[in-house]
């Protein structure tokens, strides 16, 4: 691991009180030099006043506060979506040079332990975009009921089939990017801005012809804080797949 690389860690929030200290202290714990950047959609449980109070210093706990100037927040005025989110930390961690940008859920959905097995991924050279993976080694998710497994194994599936990735966890949140991925994607051009964000940006970055690699993890349902899954992200997935499909054939008819 070199000290040298830049990274940092989006993690959008919607109210996540119950969360955000402890994601942030942790990811700041591990070796490597990571940074967080939070995406706030005007949480109204107080969320960004949370991660507001890590950066300040001396009230802090002291596994922030010694590490304040790694604390990043950006505060928007409401609810505008999961990929918008990461859309904008993207060009900001872009703007500002990080060699490496990741991400992840502020739930521990994602254990921050594995940050560092998708940045040896990809920085030793494996991989451009390194995805932890709940479905390349059977299922390993816990504490989800047996529907929402079902749901989210088989849209994988689907999306593997019609798109034609070698991914099995083609809706997976948690990425490490190299930052020449997402400097030569066209971020304004994305379309789908909910649960079919990850899949097209998996999508896209194969296309292009970037390596992907998915790394195995253990998944765990949230403990505290509310899910903010809803059904109408799966249709949104479902035919924004068929999109993607059909504006890549466009392409291609255009092209000849």
């Amino acid at each position: 691991m070199s000290e040298m690389d830049k990274k940092i860690v989006i993690i959008p929030t919607y109210n996540e009180k119950e969360n955000v200290a402890d994601i942030i202290a942790a990811v700041l714990a591990l070796p490597g030099d990571f940074h967080v950047l939070i995406i706030d959609d005007a949480s109204p449980d107080g969320t960004a006043d949370i991660v507001k109070s890590l950066s300040a210093g001396p009230q802090a706990p002291e596994s922030v506060a010694t590490s304040e100037s790694r604390i990043h927040l950006i505060e928007r005025s409401g609810k505008q979506g999961l990929g918008t989110a990461y859309l904008l930390g993207f060009k900001w961690a872009l703007e500002r040079d990080y060699d490496y940008i990741f991400e992840m859920d502020a739930d521990f959905s994602h254990d921050p332990a594995d940050l560092l097995k998708l940045y040896e991924t990809c920085a030793g050279g494996e991989a451009d975009m390194a995805i932890g993976s709940r479905y390349c080694k059977g299922v390993s998710v816990i504490d989800w009921p047996m529907s929402r497994i079902i749901i989210s194994y088989f849209a994988s599936t689907y999306v593997r089939c019609f798109l034609g990735m070698r991914i099995y966890d083609t809706t997976a949140g948690f990425v490490c990017y190299r930052r020449k991925v997402l400097s030569t994607m066209d971020l304004d051009g994305v379309r789908m801005k909910g649960y079919g964000f990850q899949i097209e940006m998996k999508y896209s970055a194969w296309k292009l012809g970037f390596k992907l690699k998915e790394v195995p993890i253990i998944f765990t349902n949230r403990q505290k804080g509310t899910s903010k899954m809803s059904g109408g992200i799966f249709g949104e997935a479902f035919w924004g797949v068929i999109g993607l499909r059909l504006r890549k054939i466009k392409t291609c008819c255009c092209q000849i």
